[in-house]
């Protein structure tokens, strides 16, 4: 699986400059980034602040808010030079990624207050692309990035946006710069980092559809799995995900997360939702483990976690489980982890006949 990092921050820099290079001698100050209500110069110095911006993030490591500090650029500054501190800032990002552990996430206030090393990459990356792309238009010149890197983007920070056959068109469309074929403007937006989990010796991480499409196609999904991972119910999970985003269904809250261990970063199961929640406020999770992780506790340290975060939320009233007949080591999970099983088994000859239910109230 291509992970989004330090190289890709840099192909999209270099190509940013490049293309606005060849209007340095142009008016920026005095002409209007596209469709924004900044000016082209500014536009251009804001590409640069957020760079910087995110490189701190992850360098120090916040973890409550934004690192106070900006880049404040002398009046009497060219063009040119603004061009050269979009290329530096945007090398201390790329080397800020490379030597970021991945399992380090920094806050980022939405939606779930913090991203990864990858996450930062790809919002650097977007506002890089689509800030280039305002300023272009300005000027009267054509932004056309690489079509892989725009994918890498919306597989990663814009899960809830359904695919299209022009991987550029869909991010300008989904970020309220162009239109697209039987889809209504978009007047306001926002990405999507993944969704992470704590728990006390597992950190359950979302994934995202890069991961389940590389999952569902056999591979690891960007996780070092720990011995006999990923297990076909995983992969499966992954399949299900991708359907779900292909028909621009997928919400990224209730999807699958892996288990991850803290002591050597090690992935050891999926677990995840079916869907979202129903109308009367129950949703359905489910999970494995692989054979070398279990009997030590992880799934249920998982299953409380992922329970007690859905129960947080106010549109939960339950979330509910089925498990085999025979499976009674699940049902040992589900019991540990506070669910009761509901009178009766599931009905004989019908769907789930042979399972039991479970559920777990807030």
């Amino acid at each position: 699986m291509r992970e989004l990092g330090g190289d890709q921050v840099e192909e999209a820099v270099a190509g940013a400059v490049a293309l606005l290079r060849t209007a340095t001698d142009r008016d920026w100050r005095g002409t209007r980034a596209g469709r924004l209500d900044w000016d082209c110069r500014y536009t251009a110095e804001h590409v640069a602040d957020d760079l910087v911006s995110y490189a701190g993030q992850l360098a120090g490591r916040a973890t409550e808010a934004y690192v106070p500090f900006g880049i404040t650029l002398e009046e009497a500054v060219g063009n040119e030079d603004v061009l050269q501190v979009i290329e530096t800032t945007g090398a201390l990002l790329a080397a800020t990624v490379r030597t970021t552990p991945r399992e380090v996430r920094a806050f980022h206030p939405f939606p779930f207050r913090s991203a990864d090393r990858e996450g930062f990459a790809a919002m650097g990356i977007t506002e890089v692309l689509l800030h280039t792309h305002d300023i272009a238009e300005g000027l009267g010149l054509v932004c056309e990035p690489p079509a892989e890197l725009c994918t890498d983007l919306l597989t990663r920070i814009f899960p809830h946006v359904r695919p299209a056959a022009d991987p550029w068109r869909t991010l300008l469309w989904a970020t309220g710069r162009g239109d697209l074929p039987g889809r209504p403007p978009v007047t306001e937006w926002r990405w999507c980092n993944s969704l992470v989990v704590p728990a006390e010796r597992l950190t359950l991480r979302g994934v995202t559809p890069a991961a389940a499409t590389d999952l569902a196609a056999g591979g690891d999904g960007g996780f070092a799995w720990a011995e006999g991972g990923p297990l076909q119910g995983t992969r499966d999970a992954a399949g299900m995900l991708l359907k779900a985003y292909e028909a621009g269904a997928h919400r990224p809250e209730w999807g699958v997360l892996v288990p991850v261990r803290r002591a050597d970063g090690r992935a050891v199961g999926g677990m995840g939702f079916h869907g979202a929640p129903d109308e009367g406020g129950r949703v359905e999770i489910g999970y494995d483990l692989v054979e070398a992780a279990r009997g030590r506790g992880y799934a249920t340290e998982a299953l409380r976690a992922l329970s007690a975060w859905a129960l947080a939320r106010e549109e939960v009233t339950s979330v509910c489980a089925t498990t085999d007949r025979e499976n009674t080591a699940s049902q040992a999970v589900l019991v540990r982890a506070g669910f009761t099983r509901v009178a009766g088994e599931l009905a004989a000859g019908g769907e789930g006949a042979g399972q039991f239910a479970y559920e777990l109230r807030g």
